[in-house]
């Protein structure tokens, strides 16, 4: 199966993984931190493990970082 994980196309075995596989198999640092998008449709954390990956998915993770302007 072939999908484009932040914006880069990787070929996978098998016709379809759940994203909490997706994600272990990518590397994902911090996944409790990170935000999904599947083709442009942002992913509840609560669906990851029945969220099924599937052939030309575009898979975008995200981090939200917070900061400020010191002073």
């Amino acid at each position: 199966m072939q999908i484009c994980v932040n914006g880069e196309r990787r070929q996978l075995e098998g016709d379809s993984l759940s994203l909490t596989e997706l994600l272990v198999l990518a590397k994902v640092e911090s996944p409790e931190l990170v935000t999904v998008q599947i083709n442009g449709e942002f992913v509840d954390r609560g669906v990851f493990p029945s969220t099924q990956i599937h052939e030309n998915d575009e898979v975008d993770f995200l981090y939200f970082l917070g900061g400020g302007l010191g002073g």
